[in-house]
């Protein structure tokens, strides 16, 4: 989901965003503020669940964050001095309330609470194995399976029955569990979801998707949570494990070309600076002569700057988006998607007219926006457009946690470059190279590979996707998908362990 892209609003959607916070008497409150800025991650719905005396409440419903708790009465009934919540978009079940996170169990002996941002390849194969042992479900989120896997662990204490459960998962996930004594924070052992860890000045520790959510209420950003990681929060301090040691990076680039809001660090790279050396590379590799540089708002905006400064052209507002418009990437149908378009989205003939037009964008899935905005600006007088995407071809499925699933509905995966410049109507049309991509993000990794999921352009797949396989098998007939065995060991628990200490010690937070 990108921060306002258009392209994005009607085709990938990002899947969720949580927050989690421990010791802090206004910890709904402070879960409500941090929510809002991971709005962009989830519009579909959202909830907190706070923890008052060992006794957790929930508050949850559809629509954005402030449609939900509209009613301050929601927020008031939250007391507690802990908390965790969730703005959702769907990649795995329905749209009902029943989704919507955070999830909550009564048990006889214990209430659990989690909320999960990424998407389980393998929930269909355990929901059928749980339910043929007699597992009653209550949702068709695939969030829930964590939940029955924990409760039916033979571990006799509750952080090892949160492991064992973690190992039977495959897929992309960042976890936020809590009891009425913990908060656990778990991330997938390829870390393909960003997920952090913070601190407030009152020494109140806060887990969130994203560095941004930590500056909003005011924390200092600790460390970045580690592949197969599973941290425990409670009275007594905080805790660093591993469930596995079977772990790599692969940071989901989405994430760096548009899903995180540009203000976001993600494993020591600044997403803004990203996409402007992004954009820069883009201009060195398919230039073309023109008059201007039009960004898309808004996720292509950094891009678009890299691009103008590196090819020495105005950069300027050919395109003007109305702020004040809910976004629309939920809209079920494509002509609802193309209407809200059309309130979103206006030329600006002044800028336009007469102009060889380069217009930037961060991806193109479909392509339906693409044409509407690109026959936009040559209503508005542009004599040219040449289309320059800040990332490549998206030609293969997304598993770990976006919405696309099928290859039916990926433009470059059925048609030519030059087939899609026609059928978009640009007069140019060229996409960011794969290397440059990976160049640009530079992110700082000393384990196996880039640190990067790039499956979506290259087909190369950092882990098997088991439920999901059969939508690849006519790509890995022709040899054009390959999957990465199970994670072989990046390093071991102790020195991941060693790993974090070091790093909290560098920021000033105890150990």
């Amino acid at each position: 989901m990108a921060v306002g892209t258009v392209e994005n609003q009607s085709s990938l959607n990002e899947e969720c965003g949580i927050f989690g916070v421990w010791d802090r008497e206004d910890a709904a409150n402070m879960t409500y503020y941090g929510l809002h800025a991971l709005q962009h991650r989830g519009q579909e719905g959202a909830g907190i669940v706070a923890n008052h005396n060992g006794q957790l409440w929930q508050e949850r419903g559809l629509g954005l964050l402030g449609e939900v708790f509209h009613d301050p009465k929601r927020l008031e009934r939250l007391k507690g001095s802990a908390a965790i919540g969730h703005v959702r978009y769907a990649t795995a079940g329905n749209s009902g309330i029943e989704n919507i996170q955070p999830l909550m169990a009564n048990f006889s002996n214990e209430q659990l609470s989690l909320a999960h941002n990424g998407n389980i390849t393998n929930a269909k194969t355990l929901r059928c194995n749980l339910e043929d042992q007699g597992a009653i479900f209550q949702s068709s989120s695939d969030t829930e399976v964590l939940l029955h896997l924990i409760r039916r662990s033979n571990a006799p204490v509750f952080a090892d029955k949160v492991k064992d459960a973690l190992n039977q998962l495959r897929g992309g996930f960042a976890f936020l569990l809590m009891t009425p004594d913990a908060l656990y924070a778990a991330l997938d052992p390829h870390g393909f979801r960003p997920f952090v860890l913070g601190q407030m000045p009152d020494g109140a520790y806060v887990v969130t998707s994203e560095t941004a959510a930590l500056a909003t209420v005011g924390a200092r950003f600790i460390r970045d949570v580690q592949p197969g990681e599973l941290i425990t929060i409670n009275n007594d301090g905080i805790a660093i494990e591993h469930y596995t040691d079977k772990t790599t990076l692969n940071i989901d680039v989405m994430e760096y070309i548009y899903f995180a809001r540009p203000d976001s660090n993600i494993y020591g790279v600044n997403v803004h600076n990203a996409r402007k050396r992004m954009g820069a590379a883009l201009a060195l590799e398919r230039g073309v002569k023109a008059d201007i540089v039009v960004g898309v708002p808004n996720s292509a905006l950094s891009a678009t700057m890299g691009y103008a400064e590196a090819a020495g052209l105005p950069n300027e507002m050919g395109l003007v988006k109305n702020q004040y418009v809910a976004r629309t990437f939920i809209e079920p149908t494509q002509e609802r998607r193309e209407r809200a378009v059309r309130m979103k989205l206006t030329a600006n003939e002044a800028v336009i007219k007469d102009k060889r037009v380069i217009l930037v964008d961060d991806s193109i899935v479909r392509g339906t926006t693409s044409k509407y905005i690109i026959n936009m600006l040559r209503e508005a007088g542009a004599k040219e457009v040449h289309v320059r995407v800040a990332s490549p071809e998206f030609k293969f499925p997304a598993f770990y946690g976006v919405d696309m699933q099928t290859t039916n509905e990926l433009m470059a995966a059925n048609h030519t470059k030059d087939e899609m410049c026609e059928i978009i109507g640009a007069d140019s049309l060229e996409f960011l190279s794969v290397e440059s991509l990976v160049e640009a993000i530079d992110l700082p990794y000393f384990g196996i590979g880039n640190g990067l999921t790039t499956a979506y352009f290259d087909g190369h797949y950092p882990s098997p996707i088991y439920d999901y396989e059969p939508e690849l098998a006519q790509f890995e007939l022709r040899g054009e998908v390959d999957f990465a065995e199970e994670p072989t060991t990046m390093y071991s628990a102790d020195q991941v362990t060693s790993i974090a200490e070091q790093e909290m010690l560098e920021h000033g937070a105890p150990v």
